[in-house]
């Protein structure tokens, strides 16, 4: 958020730099992305995650050995946090499970659903009023989904279901991230990606195919994917410090973008016309929740 008393020329600076920052970080994961579906073709999506999570664990300890263990160890909530921790795992899991089976954007507008589950899910798990425009604007976002998916015997596949899975275990790890504002943000993420290490390694365990020799250059490929995960949300945190959410935001919608150029030139692979159209129902009511949020906030209030 931009700082009240900061002169307007300063604040215009913040605001350009906290944009670049936020384009910047959904281009890194975009391109994290390409890469995790390239090599997903070779490797498992539990061996891609154990590799990825432990090279972002790597990333991240230097920071708890200079601030201290205590932050990493006391917790709030243990349990709610190891289950924050399992959701997210299982939905990184199934993005790159996902797509090795399905086009880029295909992949993306699934998750791209997920602020609308949360916003359908806000009253029942967190007490909060949503109001009859709000509302609406769910029920349109849950038509986007259900359009994108194209509901027949023959879309309804296996990667198409994981995939809708993935988005909801997000929105609910998104939701319980919520209830734990007390708890560090790196000391978040920290159990996020070390859950996600512990759960890929089950997988592994009984995975019928077992462990594939992992080659030099492969390894090297694998971690940069945890380092890259990594670099990509600390520039969206910074972005929020930088400018205010409602500049910022929205931008995170451009990862759809990236993801149907890159599929486009990198796999050969184009959006179908049931996904386009979904997708646009769906960045529609996710952009109209968000604003209409930002508004109430303004004004004090928490319904309509």
């Amino acid at each position: 958020m931009t700082d009240a008393t900061a002169s307007p020329a300063s604040q215009s600076s913040a605001t350009r730099a906290g944009v670049i920052a936020m384009l910047l970080g959904m281009l890194l994961f975009s391109l994290n992305d390409v890469l995790g579906k390239w090599l997903v073709t070779t490797y498992s999506a539990p061996q891609l995650m154990l590799i990825r999570s432990i090279a972002a664990v790597a990333v991240l300890l230097p920071f708890f050995w200079r601030s201290g263990w205590h932050s990493l160890i006391r917790v709030e909530r243990p349990r709610l946090q190891a289950l924050r921790s399992l959701l997210f795992a299982f939905e990184a899991t199934a993005f790159y499970f996902a797509v090795g089976y399905m086009p880029l954007a295909d992949a993306m507008t699934y998750w791209l659903a997920a602020p609308i589950y949360v916003a359908a899910l806000s009253p029942l798990m967190l007490g909060e009023k949503v109001g009859w425009r709000r509302w609406t604007a769910i029920l349109i976002g849950f038509a986007g989904v259900v359009v994108a998916l194209e509901p027949s015997s023959e879309s309804l596949t296996l990667p198409a279901l994981i995939a809708l899975a993935g988005s909801v275990a997000f929105s609910f790890a998104m939701i319980f991230g919520r209830t734990l504002r007390a708890t560090p943000d790196t000391t978040l993420v920290f159990w996020q990606v070390a859950g996600a290490a512990v759960f890929s390694l089950v997988g592994i365990v009984f995975d019928p195919a077992g462990w594939t020799p992992v080659r030099p250059v492969d390894f090297g490929l694998l971690s940069l994917l945890g380092i890259a995960a990594m670099g990509a949300h600390m520039l969206v945190n910074r972005s929020l410090k930088l400018a205010d959410a409602s500049t910022v935001v929205p931008l995170q919608y451009t990862l759809l973008i990236w993801a149907v150029l890159f599929g486009w030139i990198f796999f050969g692979d184009l959006p179908r016309t049931a996904m386009i159209i979904g997708a646009g129902f769906i960045v529609a009511s996710g952009l109209f929740i968000f604003f209409r949020e930002q508004t109430l906030k303004r004004h004090g209030r928490r319904s309509e």
